[in-house]
């Protein structure tokens, strides 16, 4: 944090990155810290030490950090609303086979035409081990970026087992009983009564029906002995919650590259993008002769611009025509989201402020405020500047990158029109013209060149085959070197290949 600002807590950070999986996960937000908060009653009533209870805590607040992992894959799956679908499953997650069918056949597909509808129905129901693919990503990505974050190895450990359950038909390992770890097993039911509360079920009902099932007994009964009162989620009393010792963000700009690689993961699309925006608008920042204080901001800011992009399907993020007037207003949508989940936080308010203004522009043509001249602030126009050049100079699906130079000409016209500020884009082209740090090692863990190309494309979402058409090779060949990069760098899914890929400067 800027000098004079008190350090962040841990608890903070995470109560921060709650709200986003919340919203990747389609819940209301503020439904992971109540998880948390009944989570840690639980815990508490069961006569579980503080360590424990700590555990209880992060595992709640970081168990579903992974929800980005396959959301490509799963809107096409679905027929493009991945967000509503995991919305639908949430609660049939934990019930019987006939729930989890009953909710897939609603969601699954809604509003397309019914022979569409059908096949993609079917798809989903026949083929699980692409469920199963799915839900193990989710939980390896979850406890690498949890490590990254310096979680304590009991709770990165639990992370892998986020979707278990306790008559053993959970995911992805199968284990059972008492092999799930405690943390997950309490934050499972923890959670369940909350989305029953909120969604109209009788959550006693629910815990009683699943005891034994998905539940394991012991933590049912200790909730029916408690007072069933669903805490509301306030900011202060969640803080309050957390059991001793209260650990702080040691490295905020660290910190928030997790929160970035996390986002960014959501689209093959957008792999490196934060990472790469914060990176240019750092060196701007510096060209323009800000104060130290400010550089940091921009480049923090840069970070995190775009978190609220998770709370946007990827049916629309990967949607290769033009979008609808609705789907714009949900693109519209995301900076706002940003802005709400960086805000509940004190501390981390006007770094929210500023990342979600990365979409204004001077003429006030921009969103989600329509800001215009002086309500944007220098450091609002660079990093818009910064992401505007990085988005030109990147494949999306609609478009190809541009060529360096264009992307300039297209950025000083900008400008020109009076949408950007001049200086800015001086600024930003000049750093990006220049030698920008990388940070990297270009063969990291002992890749190949050969491999650290197949790692690029398999970490922004080719296929076997596309890689081997890219690189003039087998598919057999493609699969040779997938195979050896996962055993090089200690990865089993594309997922935490692109993590990997992010953090160790394969995608600058």
């Amino acid at each position: 944090m800027p000098e004079g600002h008190r350090r962040l807590r841990l608890a903070e950070l995470l109560g921060s990155l709650s709200l986003a999986t919340d919203l990747g996960t389609g819940q209301p937000m503020g439904h992971g810290m109540r998880t948390c908060l009944l989570a840690v009653a639980l815990a508490n009533e069961m006569g579980f030490d503080a360590a424990t209870q700590q555990a209880v805590y992060q595992a709640t607040l970081l168990r579903f950090l992974g929800c980005t992992a396959d959301a490509s894959e799963s809107s096409v799956a679905v027929g493009g609303d991945e967000i509503g679908f995991n919305r639908a499953m949430a609660l049939p997650l934990n019930g019987t086979m006939t729930e989890g069918i009953a909710a897939t056949v609603r969601h699954v597909g809604r509003g397309d035409p019914a022979p569409r509808r059908a096949r993609l129905v079917l798809g989903v129901l026949t083929d699980t081990d692409v469920a199963v693919e799915g839900l193990a990503a989710h939980c390896e990505v979850a406890a690498m970026l949890a490590k990254r974050l310096g979680i304590e190895e009991r709770v990165v450990s639990a992370l892998g087992y986020s979707y278990e359950r306790w008559d053993g038909k959970g995911y992805p390992s199968r284990i059972a009983g008492d092999q799930i770890p405690l943390e997950i097993r309490i934050s499972s039911i923890a959670r369940d009564i909350d989305l029953a509360a909120v969604s109209g079920w009788n959550p006693v009902e629910l815990v009683t029906k699943r005891r034994g099932r998905g539940y394991d007994p012991d933590i049912v009964d200790a909730w029916l002995a408690m007072p069933r009162v669903i805490p509301d989620a306030e900011w202060d009393a969640f803080l309050a919650a957390e059991p001793p010792p209260h650990a702080s963000v040691l490295d905020l700009t660290h910190a928030l590259t997790v929160l970035a690689d996390f986002v960014d993961l959501k689209s093959a699309w957008t792999r490196g993008h934060s990472r790469r925006v914060a990176l240019l608008a750092r060196a701007a920042a510096e060209q323009a002769g800000m104060q130290v204080e400010d550089v940091a901001l921009v480049e923090r800011a840069g970070l995190v611009h775009d978190l609220g992009r998770v709370g946007v399907e990827n049916g629309i993020w990967d949607k290769p025509g033009p979008l609808s007037s609705d789907q714009w207003e949900q693109v519209r949508l995301h900076p706002y989201l940003t802005h709400r989940i960086l805000s509940r936080c004190p501390p981390l308010e006007p770094l929210g402020s500023l990342a979600a203004s990365h979409h204004e522009r001077s003429d006030g043509s921009g969103y989600h405020r329509e800001l215009k001249n002086d309500q944007v602030s220098p450091q609002a126009r660079l990093l818009a500047a910064a992401d505007f050049l990085d988005a030109a100079t990147s494949d999306r699906p609609h478009r190809p990158a541009m060529e360096t130079d264009a992307a300039f000409s297209v950025l000083r016209a900008e400008a020109k029109s009076g949408r950007l500020d001049p200086d800015t884009v001086s600024w930003v082209v000049s750093a990006a013209g220049g030698e920008l740090e990388r940070r990297r090692d270009p063969n990291p863990d002992g890749l190949t060149d050969r491999e650290v190309e197949v790692l690029r494309l398999i970490a922004t979402g080719a296929t076997n085959r596309e890689v081997a058409a890219r690189l003039f090779i087998s598919p057999k060949t493609a699969g040779r070197h997938v195979e050896n990069i996962y055993a090089k760098i200690g990865v089993s899914s594309r997922a935490a290949a692109a993590v990997y890929a992010m953090g160790s400067g394969v995608l600058a």
